[in-house]
């Protein structure tokens, strides 16, 4: 059981710069420790945010992270299994403005190294080769390892929209992280072709459906880095889940969160123009949970299918009346919300159905 102390839960209203302010001390300081790798995911994932956002941050709220930065060079040298986690910290804590350590600038040196000692080269992935790629173009260092037919496999896997139609989060994060990478996370048009806003699509359809609010403030990010406005119906779904997170103060963090949710949803937020409904953090140690209850309609709608195995049609004009009458009230309201959300159910039902 979690040990959550209530005599420290914030008001829902803070001001922006003061909670910024207050979840780099949080992660830096009071969750984990550095030599953890869940440390260094959930500062590399917060400062990436703050980053690519542009958000203004006073000089002593980057303090918590001085020691960390100092060591960086040593810790690489010695970790360099977790490079594109190391770089990406150090790259966004001088970007945020990160000075007076006495190594100010040492992040071009490094990504010299990285590239010298062929880091990137032990890469299985392509979206990995891509990050890579982008670290160290942050500081003008080429990546070798990224040929130059990495964007052709990367637009070739993300305009496949039947992969995005079938429940696969490893590739449905792919998607939004490939999109994050080739727009430079929003500071470039990615060109994205008319398969890949329809693999976005998709996956917003099948996040909705689940609400997988995570997935979805993803999507709707992606959407918004392509040029495209993201339905209004995933916007509000997003937007109403950042009034329902409760921060605490709470002892036994090590448990697993919803941290990520809460980031990406106020990520989203700022992206989107708004950010009024996120929940203040308070001081100390703290952890993030999503209280409302929100129902699924993916595996009602699922296993229907799947049970008509004999008269299973691609069509949903031809099996909406038999899926409904298998779902749950909740979920039946929620399936007619994410129809309504989009063009493109029928055309997405024609791969999901499997028929």
């Amino acid at each position: 059981m979690s040990n959550i102390i209530a005599l420290n839960v914030p008001p829902r209203r803070q001001r922006l710069a003061e909670r910024t302010d207050r979840l780099i001390d949080l992660f830096a300081t009071q969750r984990r420790l550095p030599d953890d790798v869940h440390w260094l995911k959930e500062n590399a994932e917060l400062l990436s945010i703050l980053e690519c956002i542009g958000m203004p941050i006073t000089p002593a709220a980057l303090d918590p992270h001085v020691d960390f930065y100092v060591g960086l060079k040593e810790r690489l040298q010695f970790f360099p299994q977790y490079y594109r986690f190391l770089l990406s910290i150090g790259l966004d804590l001088e970007d945020l403005g990160l000075t007076g350590t006495g190594v100010d600038g040492q992040m071009e040196d490094l990504c010299h190294w990285v590239a010298g000692q062929g880091l990137p080269d032990a890469e299985l992935s392509d979206l990995q080769r891509a990050e890579a790629r982008r670290l160290l173009a942050r500081r003008g260092v080429i990546c070798t390892a990224a040929d130059r037919y990495l964007d052709e496999r990367l637009r070739a896997f993300i305009g496949r929209s039947q992969t995005f139609a079938l429940p696969n989060k490893k590739a449905a994060y792919e998607l939004t992280h490939i999109v994050f990478y080739l727009s430079e996370y929003g500071r470039r048009d990615p060109a994205l072709d008319a398969g890949a806003l329809r693999s976005l699509e998709y996956v917003g359809i099948l996040a909705h459906m689940d609400q997988n609010i995570d997935l979805l403030a993803e999507v709707c990010i992606a959407l918004n880095q392509a040029g495209q406005q993201p339905n209004a119906v995933w916007v509000d779904a997003v937007r109403t889940a950042m009034g329902t997170f409760v921060v605490t103060t709470d002892d036994t963090v090590a448990a697993a969160d919803d941290y990520h949710e809460y980031l990406v949803a106020n990520w989203a937020g700022q992206v989107l123009g708004y950010d009024d409904t996120s929940a203040a953090i308070p001081v100390g140690r703290a952890r993030f949970d999503q209280t409302e209850y929100r129902p699924s309609a993916l595996r009602g709608v699922s296993g229907a299918l799947f049970a008509a195995a004999q008269t299973r049609s691609n069509e949903w004009h031809h099996m909406s009346d038999y899926v409904f009458s298998l779902l749950e009230d909740d979920a039946a309201l929620l399936l007619e919300a994410t129809i309504a959300s989009t063009t493109e159910f029928d055309a997405f039902f024609d791969v999901f159905a499997r028929a």
